[in-house]
């Protein structure tokens, strides 16, 4: 009897070792599958590799569950909306060659494919008095820019990296392409957004002392 117990607990935790090996196996061929297939150049430009977005989150990549995932945008708008993954990758999509600048000083030249704010905000019907746009994290990490700037250069939140879905570390779902700002306005794992009448909000690193412009010194 203790042979059977003994012979049936060797084989349990084989399975388990057997999954675990695979689960392992499968995360690192999707990593070289991303890697694989992503856009290399584009416009006769060499671009970045995906993993030269580096993760300089405040609690690093953040899984989310895409079934529950819900983008709320509320505030100073007409028809407060919750949308799914799906009614978002509804609206058009934009095609974006946008070079991500950290203030750590390294860059990464990018292909961006994701949705324009502005489509976004035309289905909630934005109030007149409005004219901040807060945006939040899944992990807490808040940042704005001013509703003007996201109008004039029709900016979008992204699902794709170089032609692939965005990776856990890079945003998914969405990450806002904040171009011609400093790396800490590009917020990822966005799930709820704000339209706002303080154009003195701070977000997380801005409380701790980063300039809320964030301008990118050419």
């Amino acid at each position: 009897m203790k042979k059977q117990i003994y012979r049936f607990t060797s084989l349990f935790i084989i399975f388990i070792l057997l999954i675990i090996t695979v689960a392992a196996c499968s995360s690192n061929n999707t990593a070289t599958d991303q890697s694989a297939i992503q856009i290399k150049e584009y416009n006769g430009k060499n671009l970045s590799s995906i993993s030269d977005v580096r993760d300089v989150s405040i609690k690093g990549p953040q899984n989310v569950d895409i079934n529950t995932y819900k983008l709320k945008i509320d505030g100073l708008v007409e028809s407060p909306t919750d949308f799914t993954y799906d009614d978002v990758l509804k609206n058009d999509k934009q095609v974006k060659n946008v070079v991500l600048n950290c203030v750590e000083g390294w860059s990464a030249d990018i292909l961006w494919e994701g949705v324009q704010l502005s489509d976004l905000f035309d289905k909630v019907t934005v109030k007149p008095e409005a004219n901040t746009v807060i945006f939040y994290s899944v992990d807490g990490y808040t940042t704005s820019l001013p509703l003007k700037t996201v109008m004039d250069k029709k900016l979008i939140i992204a699902d794709k990296i170089n032609g692939v879905v965005l990776p856990a570390e890079t945003g998914f779902p969405f990450i806002l392409v904040a171009e011609d700002k400093l790396g800490y306005k590009w917020i990822k794992w966005i799930n709820r957004i704000e339209l706002s009448n303080d154009p003195n909000y701070k977000g997380y690193w801005e409380t701790r002392g980063y300039s809320n412009e964030a301008d990118v010194k050419n």
